[in-house]
């Protein structure tokens, strides 16, 4: 898109923001609608296109096409995850099947024990499945799952470890926030009663030591295995220790919300709004953050869509938990403005060489790996963020 082109998509936008309310909200069921349509097409494409059940979509190539990942990869369930959000909205049996097959390719990622990220990997794929097809073999999978991610737990440092063999002693990362669903669901449905505990504790340690008090938080924290203090304070993806890396602080706020939602303690609540106020603070105009809050060379500097989609998500859920009017038209509202900017021009795929929902992502930009491409969980979170907003008139 040109500089003039960008400069008018801006000026729609604003114009947007500035009619009455239920002008704009009929325009975004308008768009809504579309970019379903458009997701439904795209997606038959792709499960054409990869074919192959034990491939799984993570981001575009340079013509558009999909770069495949195997299971072990922690993407590798977004795209069954994709296919069951499309079969939920759509009750198609062409992606109930292909949602069956991809899923059933994840089978043996229940005994990783060398990764925290089953609850990427297996919530988002058999947890979908299972709650839109309920399963005992579902059901069982996910248990057994979240029996292998609690073998991370240190009860000194109180968090599940990260990564193995990279430079930090016991690094915790904030994304891992979100595989906790994975243990408070299991704990509900036969797993044992120690995985809530787990969870909650990890919930505890993370916001105690991640969060600054700004409300930013920080990437990697590495922690002293023999007192459970705080050894470093880094990032991996981010662009600086010390500044807040786009979508770490969606997880962050997704992390936190969805802790509240199984606990209902107010501290997470409470921690989910501070990630969420300094998150939504901070947008540009068009409501899709840099991939990096602090990046040097803004607004020259890449957009990350993956980060906007998480957010929306999860401010639709924040929005029916906070404690007044005011707060729940605030986040209501800037979840359905950040959507409004995805079901768009120029970050969704529509009319471009990509065969995802949404352009402009970033995976990791130090690593210069993944910088202004499609990728496969932008597009999860971008379908969960609209069956949440659909769920509002219902």
């Amino acid at each position: 898109m040109t500089r003039k082109g960008f400069a008018s998509s801006m000026m729609a936008i604003l114009i947007l923001l500035c009619l009455p309310h239920r002008a704009v909200a009929q325009d975004l069921d308008v768009l809504v609608k579309h970019a379903l349509k458009f997701a439904s097409d795209q997606l038959k494409r792709s499960v054409v296109e990869i074919n192959d059940s034990t491939r799984f979509a993570r981001c575009s190539m340079p013509d558009g096409s999909w770069k495949t990942t195997a299971a072990r990869e922690w993407t590798s369930g977004f795209f069954p995850g994709a296919l069951w959000y499309m079969y939920e909205y759509t009750k198609d049996p062409f992606f109930k099947k292909s949602a069956e097959k991809w899923t059933a390719g994840m089978a043996a990622e229940r005994f990783d024990t060398g990764t925290h990220d089953l609850g990427f990997k297996i919530f988002c794929s058999y947890g979908s499945g299972n709650l839109l097809s309920p399963s005992e073999e579902y059901q069982k999978v996910i248990v057994q799952a979240a029996k292998t991610l609690s073998g991370r737990f240190n009860p000194v440092v109180g968090c599940i470890k990260s990564w193995d063999n990279r430079k930090w002693v016991y690094p915790v990362i904030v994304d891992n926030m979100m595989n906790l669903e994975l243990l408070f669901w299991a704990a509900e449905r036969g797993g044992p009663k120690t995985l809530r505990a787990i969870a909650v504790k990890h919930a505890e340690t993370t916001m105690k030591n991640h969060f600054r008090a700004d409300g930013g938080t920080y990437h990697v924290l590495s922690y002293d295995t023999t007192n459970g203090s705080v050894l470093v304070r880094n990032t991996h993806q981010g662009y600086a220790d010390e500044s807040v890396w786009a979508r770490g602080q969606a997880w962050a706020i997704y992390g936190f919300t969805m802790t509240y939602r199984f606990t209902k303690d107010p501290r997470f609540l409470e921690t989910a709004q501070r990630a969420a106020d300094y998150f939504i603070q901070r947008l540009p105009a068009d409501q899709v953050p840099y991939w990096d809050f602090q990046a040097p060379e803004i607004p020259n500097e890449p957009r990350d869509v993956s980060a906007a989609a998480i957010c929306s998500s999860a401010l639709f859920e924040l929005s029916s938990y906070v404690k007044t009017d005011a707060q729940k038209t605030q986040y209501l509202d800037r979840a359905k403005n950040i959507l409004r900017s995805l079901c768009s021009a120029p970050y969704l795929a529509e009319g471009t060489s990509s065969h995802a929902l949404l352009n402009h992502a970033v995976g990791s930009k130090p690593a210069k790996s993944e910088v202004d491409v499609s990728i496969i969980y932008a597009d999860y979170y971008f379908l969960e963020a609209i069956l949440r907003y659909l769920q509002l008139g219902k």
